[in-house]
């Protein structure tokens, strides 16, 4: 059996900078478009009196390809035995749809103009998650788990350090006061060029044959009775709803709650603020669970998004908004260095990476639909009481993420002894 045959190589053959540098300018990429660009764009179109519901909408929109498309893509990757190819492509749907974002934001209005928006970003949702799903299955598949650790805090930093330079690009954006068009070439490139560098660095021979791959492969019904798999999609989902329940309407918080004259350029700095803390927490984290394992670190990073959502309710000035954003970053930032890792452990079988982890990626992605109901749900609570809206959604969020620390007591012990062992 060849060294591309074995589903966690003794040694790695990437390097983990190479291996997730796109998930650097995907964050990046995400950032701006999520917290900066879509909700400044959606009140362009809409106005203000609806524009949490129609945010809402075009998030959910976009999530339901981003639920369908990574299992499909990922099985079918699978089975050929491929991963650069998948990448390629859906990098250059990518990028085609957010050319189609920014010609209208830039020259169109009215729903016309949000329509042909819609448009632009289901093609920018169906080529990342095209692209994603057979790239997640990188590091289960060349990284042994003894390492899952290190690998998944260099991603989950790599992936602050992208969100913190879009947060600077942002706020460039709202000081210069820059053309719309330019934000969205800004992204592209950021996108394009970590892609084509892991793109070169992973070899294609990396990837194992199917027919020499150990284990079976599953069914779906098999693959969530897989316990360690179930919860840890479970858990993920929550977490996932906590974030999603927030982030689309950071920018509108800032204006309304924190009574912020520009949305864009405090949104922008308290973005950073998370960012910049994760970074600090993200690699040390994934460190830290290769010796006492991934779920006390969960605990810990969990519990702290929670209180951090809860006390920027009652933060009563900007200042100390941004002293809880970075509170909040802490947690973030060594929830996503442990948050690879723990999936990856929880893979059954070799022959479906792709697919399985098109499958558990589905537990970060799919909760967008959130956006919806959190959308008008803000909208409601607000017309019943000032800024009543904010503090439904915010306490949803916290919610989130506190059952997802008490559920994730549920996922088996087993792969981490096994690291353990390695």
């Amino acid at each position: 059996m060849t060294l591309s045959s074995l589903p966690a190589p003794a040694a790695p053959t990437v390097s983990p900078w190479t291996l997730s540098a796109f998930w650097f300018g995907t964050a990046f990429h995400w950032l701006l478009l999520l917290i900066i660009l879509i909700p400044a764009n959606v009140v362009g179109f809409v106005g203000e009196t609806n524009k949490g519901t129609y945010l809402g909408i075009l998030t959910a929109v976009g999530a339901i390809m981003a639920l369908v498309l990574p299992p499909l893509v990922g099985a079918h990757s699978d089975r050929t035995g491929k991963r650069l190819p998948y990448i390629r492509l859906g990098l250059t749907v990518n990028l085609v749809g957010l050319g189609v974002m920014a010609v209208a934001a830039s020259v169109m209005t009215g729903m016309s103009g949000f329509l042909v928006y819609v448009l632009g970003f289901l093609l920018v949702q169906f080529g990342n998650n095209y692209a994603t799903a057979p790239y997640s299955a990188l590091i289960p598949q060349l990284v042994p788990p003894a390492l899952r650790g290190r690998y998944s805090g260099v991603m989950g930093m790599l992936q602050a350090v992208g969100q913190l330079l879009g947060a600077v690009v942002a706020f460039a954006v709202g000081t210069l006061n820059l053309p719309v068009f330019v934000s969205f070439a800004v992204i592209a490139v950021v996108l394009l060029v970590p892609a084509l560098i892991t793109m070169r660095g992973v070899p294609e021979t990396s990837t194992p044959a199917p027919e020499l791959s150990e284990g079976p492969t599953l069914s779906w019904r098999q693959l969530f009775a897989y316990q360690p798999f179930l919860w840890v999609f479970i858990t993920r989902v929550l977490f996932a709803l906590g974030q999603y329940s927030v982030q689309p309407f950071l920018q509108y918080y800032s204006v309304d709650v924190l009574n912020q004259k520009d949305g864009v350029t405090a949104s922008s700095l308290l973005a950073a603020c998370i960012i910049v803390a994760s970074i600090l927490s993200a690699f040390l984290g994934g460190r830290i669970s290769d010796r006492v394992g991934r779920k006390p670190v969960i605990y810990v990073a969990g519990t702290t998004m929670a209180i951090a959502a809860i006390l920027l309710l009652i933060a009563p000035g900007f200042g100390t908004a941004l002293a809880l954003a970075v509170v909040f970053g802490l947690g973030f930032g060594a929830f996503t260095s442990v948050d690879w890792a723990l999936g990856s452990d929880a893979m059954p079988s070799a022959k479906s990476y792709a697919r399985d982890m098109g499958i558990w990626h589905v537990a970060f992605v799919g909760p967008q639909f959130i956006g919806a109901p959190q959308g008008a749900l803000l909208d409601w609570g607000n017309r019943q009481n000032d800024n009543f809206g904010y503090t439904l959604v915010f306490s949803i969020a916290a919610a989130f993420f506190m059952l997802g620390v008490l559920l994730v007591r549920n996922v088996p012990d087993t792969a981490h002894k096994q690291t353990a062992k390695a």
